[in-house]
């Protein structure tokens, strides 16, 4: 499963919210810096999905703010 994430970092709190089947916005409250918003997005996801974090991967993305995630079930 591919995912498009637009990640907000340095957020109040870590949530996600369901823009589309595919698409979503995670506000995390790690900051964009040494990778620290992307491990978060991951455990976030692992969570969600009830996944391995090594099941993860970011395929596009991985210094910006929007992301193709993609999912291994």
């Amino acid at each position: 499963m591919r995912l498009n994430i637009k990640v907000i970092p340095k957020s109040s709190l870590n949530k996600i919210i369901r823009v589309s089947e595919n698409e979503l916005k995670v506000k995390l409250t790690s900051p964009p810096v040494d990778g620290e918003a992307n491990k978060k997005l991951i455990e976030i996801l692992s969570k969600e999905y009830n996944v391995a974090k090594s099941k993860i991967r970011i395929v596009k993305g991985e210094t910006g703010k929007n992301k193709v995630v993609e999912i291994d079930a």
